[in-house]
């Protein structure tokens, strides 16, 4: 596993009329962690899915490597690289947890045994293991959202789109979501963008931030700067702590 870049170029969406992304650029190097932050219905998961193909941008081009991969079908952009999650974690009812990741792994590893070996490797690493004969929909919360991580992991992506992991966490669960991430970074290079409205998961992670707001790019640079936007402030955070 390793991580691919992405860039989007001036990409725009509507619907009926109602624009929902306009103009929005930005790129996430290969191997870096990114978060794509803002208030709610600023534009952030229509974003996500023109990146994983659920819609075809209006206007612009999503690139991988280069490649262009906007207009593409959902099950062509896995296959180029990119792995995402979902907001709302709904996992295949009736299946154990091993049989939803493997359903992930089977994409890339058509033998089952290797597909069933791969997701094990994928749930031990995540916490999962003790817990992959259990039916996916009688998991935890937790437990439910790192599922849903092992699921795209399972795809073996070399981007990965996370939607809100960390929303309905504790702070000491937030922190083991965190570890996880930074350690899966770290040691596969994979390139990460995240969609979070947690702030002390995206400081402790992100090493870029953009920042959205009624479908328009309206900053992004080192998190430490990002927070004292004057405009991201204005539509997002509210004045810092110490202002």
């Amino acid at each position: 596993m390793s991580g691919a870049r992405l860039e989007l170029n001036a990409i725009g969406k509507s619907f009926r009329g109602l624009r929902a992304v306009h103009d929005v650029s930005f790129a996430v190097p290969a191997g870096t962690i990114q978060a794509l932050i803002g208030p709610n219905g600023a534009g952030k998961t229509t974003i996500f899915n023109m990146i994983a193909g659920v819609f075809a941008p209006d206007l612009g081009t999503v690139t991988l490597d280069g490649r262009v991969i906007s207009g593409l079908r959902p099950d062509r952009i896995c296959d180029a690289g990119v792995g995402r999650t979902f907001q709302l974690v709904k996992p295949f009812k009736g299946l154990s947890v091993l049989e939803n990741v493997t359903i992930g792994a089977l994409h890339r590893r058509p033998d089952l045994g290797a597909a069933r070996d791969h997701a094990a490797a994928i749930l031990s690493r995540l916490g999962l293991h003790d817990r992959r004969h259990q039916l996916a929909e009688s998991l935890t919360l937790p437990d439910r959202k790192r599922l849903e991580v092992a699921r795209a992991l399972a795809t073996d992506p070399k981007l990965l789109l996370l939607d809100e992991v960390m929303a309905g966490l504790r702070p000491t669960e937030v922190d083991v979501m965190v570890a996880f991430l930074r350690e899966l970074n770290a040691s596969t290079g994979l390139t990460i963008l995240l969609i979070e409205h947690v702030m002390r998961a995206v400081m402790a992670l992100a090493a870029h931030i953009v920042v959205v707001s009624s479908g328009e790019k309206i900053a992004e640079g080192a998190p430490q700067d990002v927070v004292r936007n004057q405009a991201v402030l204005d539509v997002y955070l509210g004045e810092p702590e110490d202002a």
